[in-house]
């Protein structure tokens, strides 16, 4: 029996849905692939529990939640935290799922090449680094010979880099048209149903936890707009980064503006485009009953092809456990290439 060794960093929510994933299917794991998947460390901003023999993942998740930090943890919590717990205990992988820093890429730059020169894989949800980075982060992955795996920054649940990558690997790929926002996908939605304000509904998604208490990065397309460099770089091989994206966000949408775009037979969505000739987010018309028609927290993206015509995939865009699903089926993609 194979042994992978995780560190988690960062458990907010992404974090504790990575723990969530592993616990419901390392028993999956261990009986299709070989491989026996321990957590030897998970860490927060503040604190972290540590034991090489690994932890036990449901109790991590309520540790936290219970006491808002990890280092509760019985007999192996401790204030480690930041870059010193890469050194804390022998690891295979590093899934990093810190906040998204779009100012530096901070702290999951410094974090993902620690563990690259170290070795180690890595498994990132984390956009800003890669928005900033791309081609940086991308050579030193191949310098170091190992896996950089990153399916989770672009569309939670929905299947695009590693889709493409894999199953559409004979084609060539023109462009890439898509909604790459759960939070401002809702927003519009609830909008173009219920003919509320902009305000009303950013309030309630809120509350419902849909939006961040500072939706600052979602509403105004600037999470969109990293994963338009992510998808530009790792499946057109543009080399661009978040300074070359045209954007605009949602906030300015009246319910008045969305009442004559329907009396038309038309939505407004915020849309992401990718091309060589335009990296752009702002908000479009669209047609109903298009593919570019989803609600709720969904995603979809248009992929243009030379030889498959078009090619639409639709997901969850956000959610703890949609988004780990994708950074465990990363995981999962390097014990297979590996044992």
């Amino acid at each position: 029996m194979n042994e992978c060794k995780v560190i988690i960093m960062g458990f907010g929510a992404v974090g504790q849905g990575v723990a969530n994933a592993i616990s419901l299917k390392k028993d999956m794991i261990k009986q299709e692939h070989n491989v026996e998947v321990k957590v030897v460390a998970a860490a927060d901003s503040s604190s972290s529990a540590i034991c090489a023999d690994g932890l036990d993942e449901q109790l991590l998740v309520s540790v936290k939640n219970d006491n808002g930090s990890l280092a509760s943890y019985p007999e192996y919590g401790s204030d480690v935290c930041g870059i010193d717990v890469l050194d804390s205990v022998e690891y295979d992988c590093l899934i990093e799922a810190t906040p998204t820093n779009i100012e530096d890429g901070e702290p999951a730059l410094s974090l993902t090449l620690k563990a690259f020169e170290e070795g180690k894989d890595v498994v990132t949800s984390n956009k800003g680094h890669l928005a900033l980075f791309f081609k940086d982060v991308v050579s030193a992955a191949e310098k170091n010979n190992v896996q950089f795996r990153y399916e989770a920054t672009v569309g939670g649940a929905m299947p695009i880099i590693n889709f493409v990558k894999d199953t559409l690997s004979s084609c060539k790929i023109s462009s890439i048209e898509g909604i790459l926002n759960g939070t401002t996908n809702y927003i519009l939605s609830r909008m173009t149903s219920e003919g509320s304000s902009y305000k009303d509904i950013l309030h309630e998604s809120q509350e419902l936890g849909i939006a961040e208490t500072d939706p600052t990065q979602d509403v105004e397309g600037i999470d969109a707009a990293c994963k338009t460099v992510i998808l530009a770089n790792s499946l057109l091989g543009i080399d661009a980064t978040y300074s070359d994206v045209d954007v605009e966000g949602i906030s300015n949408i009246t319910s008045q503006a969305i009442e004559l775009a329907k009396k038309d037979g038309y939505l407004i969505k915020l849309i992401a485009e990718v091309s060589p000739d335009n990296l752009k987010v702002s908000p479009r018309l669209v047609k109903q009953g298009s593919s570019y028609d989803v609600n709720g927290t969904l995603n979809m993206a248009t992929v243009h092809t030379d030889l498959a015509g078009d090619v639409t995939v639709v997901g969850l865009g956000a959610g703890s456990l949609e988004t780990a699903s994708a950074m465990l089926t990363d995981l999962i993609s390097i014990l297979k290439n590996k044992y």
